[in-house]
């Protein structure tokens, strides 16, 4: 069920998401699960109304390493490389609107995703 994202990669890696489910179990996925949309919701509003340019590279590493865990491939990515853009000095260079929509979008077809399999 790969789902192509607007990268052109993986929007989800659906293996790393069944790897992470194996590993912990079907209910400290669930816990796991919440708790990544928790904290990642904060970061992304934050990022949506009042980016900080001084703590984006923190927060990128930030969610790339919640993104990387749960599978969300291209925001990982988008991270990573805005990541580095702060590393470089170049914080003003990163596309935050990019980032903030690409959350959203995996969010969505995951929780979708989420949903089908649980009513299954």
């Amino acid at each position: 069920m790969p789902y192509i994202g607007e990268m052109g990669g993986r929007m989800i890696d659906w293996a790393r998401v069944m790897e992470l489910r194996l590993e912990i179990g079907e209910d400290d996925f669930a816990e796991v699960v919440d708790l990544f949309l928790e904290e990642t919701d904060e970061i992304i509003e934050r990022l949506s109304s009042n980016p900080d340019r001084e703590t984006l590279g923190g927060d990128l590493h930030f969610l790339k390493g919640s993104a990387l865990n749960l599978g969300f491939a291209d925001l990982a990515a988008l991270c990573q490389k805005g990541e580095r853009q702060a590393g470089c000095g170049d914080a003003g260079q990163i596309d935050v609107a990019a980032v903030v929509t690409t959350y959203h979008a995996t969010k969505r077809v995951f929780t979708e995703q989420q949903a089908q399999s649980s009513a299954a």
